[in-house]
């Protein structure tokens, strides 16, 4: 059995810990065991922290990523944000010994073991179609209702394209071919690459805008037919989920991939966390 540091993040364990339930459950199920990375902190944010200080944010991953070496295990991400902070930072960790060099000097300084350079991060959803493999996810799926589901990859999954190379960034289908082993049909929509609306610290700084833009993009989710978004990240998840008890127009439930897994593989309701969501989910 493959086996990972599981990353946790923010958002999940204080907002979703049934995105967090489900994924343990879907991936004991597909053959991957999660181990807990204890101790490890925010990634940090990839659109916040980078922008005051990029040693500072490239410090605190390594902290993160020193917790995995320790423990002889890659890295499982769930969330976009801290799959593009500890995925770009090993990648340039892993690749820059001068780099290494000044970060470890931090490192040291906290009190924290030397990076050597030999964590992988990889996402959930990347995991999930280049080792598991679609197939199995079939497989193992008994029901996806019929469901028509509007795909949201969110902006840092697959870029920067030019390191991450996990599909063509602008005609993606590997997030949708999992969806669509589920059971479940991945429609088109209008702009069905733009941001969730929160990303970048927008939600935070500037709400109103980021409302403006989760309701551009509902919009053409309603169009096009979904009777439910799926997402990959736990903040998109939020920004979707909290977006709609705010706007008061739309009613499309919100899934993180691993609770439409879950849902499909038949595993119990009580474990997914359906019940925390804003906007009720009642498939």
């Amino acid at each position: 059995m493959a086996k990972y540091g599981f990353f946790l993040g923010c958002i999940m364990p204080l907002r979703y810990p049934g995105i967090e339930s489900s994924t343990r459950e879907v991936m004991d199920a597909l053959g991957v065991e999660l181990v807990d990375m204890q101790g490890a902190s925010c990634c940090p944010a990839p659109g916040v922290m980078r922008s005051f200080d990029q040693t500072y944010w490239m410090s605190v991953a390594a902290r993160n990523l020193v917790i995995a070496q320790k423990m002889g295990v890659d890295v499982l991400t769930i969330c976009n944000g801290c799959f593009d902070t500890l995925f770009e930072v090993a990648h340039k960790l892993n690749h820059d010994p001068e780099m290494r060099k000044k970060v470890n000097k931090i490192l040291k300084e906290a009190g924290v073991d030397e990076y050597q350079g030999n964590v992988n991060v990889r996402h959930f959803v990347e995991l999930l179609y280049k080792d598991v493999g679609v197939e199995a996810v079939r497989a193992k799926a008994k029901s996806g209702k019929g469901m028509k589901a509007a795909v949201h990859y969110g902006c840092h999954f697959l870029k920067p394209s030019n390191i991450k190379k996990i599909d063509d960034a602008e005609r993606p289908h590997i997030f949708d071919d999992i969806v669509e082993a589920a059971g479940v049909t991945s429609v088109p929509f209008k702009d069905k690459g733009t941001c969730c609306g929160a990303g970048g610290g927008v939600r935070a700084r500037t709400p109103d805008v980021a409302l403006k833009m989760t309701k551009e993009n509902l919009m053409n989710m309603q169009a096009a037919g979904a009777e439910v978004i799926v997402d990959c990240c736990p903040f998109c998840h939020l920004q979707y989920d909290a977006g709609q008890a705010q706007l008061k127009e739309f009613g499309i439930p919100v899934l993180h991939l691993s609770q439409l897994l879950g849902m499909a593989f038949g595993l119990d309701k009580a474990k997914l966390g359906l019940e925390v969501h804003q906007t009720k989910v009642n498939l």
